[in-house]
């Protein structure tokens, strides 16, 4: 996977506390030159890119098991920001509490809602009250800096170690093969990849609220061999039940048949974004 230049990208945000599985992400994408830059929500990393607070960031879009992350889609429709690479990370679950404990002593259990989700049949069978919280490691962060005995994290085994917490289980997901996939935001376009190479085209549509006009635009694809990575959904949130569409293609938008079948889309859609091509992550 290509590495964009350490000179170009020097603040990176990520959503969530130190530790975090977006942090993870960061690193191994980047590399370990950048200076993470924490933020609360996903909005947040949004606007410290968009302000210049923050030269790059990176953001989960999609989780192998608990589906698309549907605000970060909804983000993207309006921050004005690129797509310029991709990264998945694997995810192994953890559950974290102060030390001394047993899994007898955990009543309560908290982390982020994807984190919550993709443990859902450990956190069954544990017979503990779930308690949504913003961030994985800002879970563990709080166990610790309030003492909460009793209570419980599911976050990384590095969350374990930055907050000198003790890990009662591990790989506690319960799909086992579990990856979360982060996209790379900056506020100016990747370079465009070269024809031989392994690319990928995010956009957005909109069409007519009309009996096939979906297929009809879709179709400029697939007459041209283009492969459709993934088809997304979200509510247009201009008018009730009509919704636009992310996504997902084989090649760079600049590289025929795909600017080919862009150009021919706008006859076919009311409306085309699209958010970047970039090189395809083999892992992803």
């Amino acid at each position: 996977m290509a590495q964009p230049a350490a000179s170009t990208l020097q603040l990176i945000a990520f959503q969530g506390e130190r530790g975090a599985y977006g942090e993870e992400a960061l690193v191994r994408y980047y590399g370990p030159e950048v200076e993470p830059v924490p933020c609360v929500s996903f909005a947040g990393v949004f606007e410290a890119v968009a302000s210049g607070h923050a030269d790059g960031g990176l953001v989960p879009i999609e989780n192998s098991q608990a589906g698309s992350i549907n605000e970060v889609y909804d983000l993207l429709r309006t921050a004005g920001l690129y797509l310029t690479g991709e990264i998945c990370l694997p995810v192994n679950h953890c559950l974290l509490c102060l030390p001394g404990q047993s899994l007898g002593d955990i009543r309560q259990v908290l982390s982020h809602p994807q984190a919550l989700a993709q443990s859902d049949a450990y956190l069954r069978e544990l017979g503990v009250e779930i308690i949504a919280a913003y961030d994985t490691a800002g879970s563990a962060k709080r166990i610790r800096e309030e003492k909460l005995h009793g209570v419980g994290a599911v976050a990384s085994a590095r969350a374990a170690q930055l907050y000198d917490l003790e890990i009662l289980a591990s790989g506690i997901q319960t799909v086992k093969d579990n990856y979360t996939r982060f996209v790379a935001l900056s506020r100016q376009p990747a370079a465009a990849p070269t024809p031989e190479s392994s690319a990928k085209t995010v956009l957005m549509l909109s069409t007519s609220h009309t009996p096939g006009a979906l297929h009809a635009a879709l179709g400029e694809f697939a007459t041209r061999g283009i492969n459709l990575l993934k088809l997304e959904s979200r509510p247009s949130r201009l008018t009730p039940w009509e919704y636009v569409f992310y996504l997902d293609v084989e090649g760079g938008a600049s590289v025929p048949p795909v600017s080919e079948a862009l150009a021919a889309l706008a006859a076919k859609a009311t409306h085309i974004q699209v958010f970047g091509s970039f090189p395809a992550s083999p892992d992803c």
